[in-house]
């Protein structure tokens, strides 16, 4: 990706034992069985984020020495937030509301959230409690060595899908799906279904966030489309089933599957039309 000369967020905290990442300044965590348990069952944290309300997300972590590697992802990550901010001001304009952006939250090893507590191994999540995406930079250097996805749009495809999440609450999107899942009892096949609409859609909106970031900065290069493709491929729910136990068991799916994250990532990317991201509408055996 292009990145020169993009301004950054403000919206960015650093909880490794660092303050608050000054603009202008500076969902692989875990081993690979607990992204397939956190992918498969949504557990830690809860995707439906119904955590009680903890305070202000902390880190239960020691200070972590900062590498040049680790400087550059925290650069990375408040350019990337810093688009969606500016994607998601403009198509909430457009459709006569107001975008209020998440935080994002760096921490290591561990967090205290809004939605609970939660560690490196659970990927990074959404708490609409808070309104916050968190993340360990230590997600970005295992996707590579856990499933084999790399590279700065694959990056940018992680934290923009989970700020999709946040589109959807800013949208009303989530607080009626999560009712209708705590109304179904979490982890039913009829509330899995209802997650696997909410985090397609959430991929979709991610692709219509790059759309807008390319018109905008012409920040995709060659090889990045396919660099998230890949990655969403590789963290659809057959995929990582197939890796940890050598079947699918469709009834438990949380995500939706590599042919679907793929194709609703791509159809954002290809149209950059928030209209198009209906998957509620849908059959489920059509998404």
């Amino acid at each position: 990706m292009k990145m020169d000369g993009r301004r950054q967020s403000s919206n960015v905290v650093d909880g490794r034992g660092g303050g608050a990442v000054k603009a202008g300044g500076i969902g692989l965590g875990g081993i690979l069985i607990a992204v397939v348990i956190y992918f498969l069952t949504g557990r830690a944290p809860d995707p439906s984020m119904f955590g009680s309300f903890l305070g202000e997300g902390t880190t239960v972590s020691e200070n972590v020495p900062q590498t040049e590697e680790d400087s550059l992802l925290m650069v990375f990550c408040s350019q990337i937030l810093a688009g969606t901010e500016d994607c998601w001001t403009e198509e909430f304009k457009k459709m006569g509301k107001t975008y209020q952006p998440p935080r994002l939250y760096i921490f290591s090893d561990a967090v205290r959230s809004g939605c609970g507590n939660a560690t490196s191994a659970s990927g990074p999540f959404y708490c609409s409690a808070d309104e916050t995406v968190y993340l360990d930079l230590e997600f970005f250097k295992n996707m590579k060595r856990e499933i084999g996805a790399d590279g700065d749009f694959a990056y940018a495809y992680v934290i923009a899908h989970e700020v999709g999440h946040h589109v959807q609450n800013q949208l009303g999107i989530l607080g009626p799906v999560h009712q209708k899942r705590a109304e179904y009892g979490q982890n039913s096949p009829e509330a899995n279904q209802l997650t696997v609409r909410l985090e397609l859609q959430a991929d979709f909106f991610a692709g219509v966030w790059a759309n807008h970031d390319h018109k905008r900065f012409g920040s995709l290069e060659d090889g990045d489309i396919e660099e998230a493709l890949d990655a969403a491929a590789k963290i659809g729910d057959d995929y990582l089933q197939k890796q940890a136990y050598g079947r699918t068991m469709p009834e438990t799916f949380t995500h939706g599957t590599s042919e679907q994250r793929s194709r609703w990532l791509k159809k954002g990317i290809r149209t950059g039309d928030v209209s198009q991201g209906d998957t509620f509408s849908l059959s489920y055996n059509s998404l």
